[in-house]
């Protein structure tokens, strides 16, 4: 009797396990397998997304793109959740992107991340409600520049971080879509301080082998160099062109076909004038990243407000630049993602009412993992006792 108690039991916990992780067993959808409006813009706050959507959703366009980069000590709940609420007001993709502790605008070199870091933003980012059922994650910037990654760069760190990313992202819900980290395009080989791109990519798959074929898709920063300011149709390895020859070498080394995001790319003002600028994004978006592995492509930078970035700010003190104009103008198409529709309180802007409000503390996400696997095992200990 004793035996067959303990039978059932444990039958009883191992079906509340599967029946509880196959609720959660989802899958990314390929993105270029719907209409897709590949046009977006890079974010630095939540508070732009109004802005942006009046910019991307424009001339028949919906369900654009917004590029923004989370940092690790801002994982606040009640903010992020309010940002997904409004991006699926306002209908906008969002393309999240990890970053490290640092300013903005004041940063000689950016902290190296940990797998911990991973481990919190996996955490903290599958506690939100998403607007898309994709959840697509940037796993850090350029790392192969030495002041994005601790002084240094290293190919072999960057993949096995993103190695590990691919992973506990999934293990958490398999909606991550992961992309690569955009590199430098005008990166050259200086010992200790930069390793050109397309080495960067070969050294990573020979210290993880076939990391190109775990990710869902391709990070890429076209940039117009050198210089921010070369013609689009200045094709090269360097340009806003180098995606292709970015997804070209990753899938002879992933022996996969990836989805492109260009996340950032961008003329910069002190050299080129806007008018030309506004040109140079219309055939850009028309005869060289409407290419149907393009996912999606945001521009460097929507507001600035100051700083160096001013010079690729498409919003500034006087208004609206030519290049926005040029953008907003620019014929789109209306976006048709996959969408999650979990229910809102109001229309307005809001947070999701089930929210907690205190803010995600990352080492209380270790801690409760460890209360968690700790009462685990104790309770398997008592259960094979019986």
């Amino acid at each position: 009797m004793k035996s067959l108690f303990r039978f059932f039991l444990i039958l009883s916990f191992i079906l509340f396990f599967i029946f509880n992780y196959s609720v959660k067993s989802y899958a990314i959808y390929d993105p270029t397998s719907k209409p897709n409006n590949i046009v977006g813009i890079h974010i630095l706050f939540p508070s732009e997304l109004a802005d942006a959507a009046k910019l991307v959703n424009s001339s028949g366009g919906d369900w654009g793109y917004v590029t923004i980069p989370i940092q690790a000590s801002d994982m606040d709940l009640q903010k992020w959740q309010s940002f997904m609420d409004n991006a699926r007001k306002y209908h906008l993709i969002p393309i999240i992107r990890l970053a490290t502790d640092g300013d903005y605008f004041n940063k000689i070199s950016w902290e190296k991340p940990s797998d911990y870091d991973v481990l919190d933003f996996a955490n903290f980012l599958d506690s939100l409600n998403w607007p898309t059922k994709n959840r697509y994650v940037v796993i850090f910037n350029e790392p192969n520049r030495g002041d994005e990654w601790g002084g240094t760069p290293d190919p072999s760190e960057y993949a096995q971080i993103l190695d590990y990313a691919t992973k506990i992202f999934k293990a958490r819900n398999s909606d991550f879509f992961i992309i690569s980290a955009g590199l430098d395009n005008a990166a050259a080989n200086v010992p200790g301080q930069s390793i050109d791109e397309y080495t960067f990519m070969r050294e990573m798959d020979q210290a993880v082998p076939g990391i190109f074929g775990e990710i869902d898709g391709l990070g890429s920063h076209s940039y117009p160099n050198p210089g921010f300011s070369q013609p689009p149709l200045s094709y090269g390895y360097e340009g806003v062109s180098s995606f292709k020859y970015e997804e070209n070498l990753a899938s002879y080394l992933g022996n996969k076909t990836l989805p492109v995001f260009i996340t950032e790319t961008g003329w910069t003002d002190n050299q080129i004038p806007e008018s030309v600028q506004a040109n140079y994004y219309t055939t850009s978006f028309s005869s060289i990243w409407n290419q149907k592995e393009v996912v999606a492509v945001t521009p460097f930078l929507l507001d600035a407000q100051s700083g160096p970035f001013q010079q690729f700010s498409f919003l500034s003190g006087d208004g609206q630049s030519q290049k926005y104009t040029a953008l907003q103008k620019l014929p789109k198409i209306k976006g048709e993602p996959e969408l999650n529709n979990y229910p809102l309180s109001s229309p307005s802007d809001v947070i999701s009412p089930a929210l907690p409000t205190e803010s995600f503390n990352s080492n209380a996400s270790r801690n409760y993992t460890a209360t968690v696997s700790k009462a685990a095992k104790t309770f398997f200990k008592w259960l094979l006792k019986i």
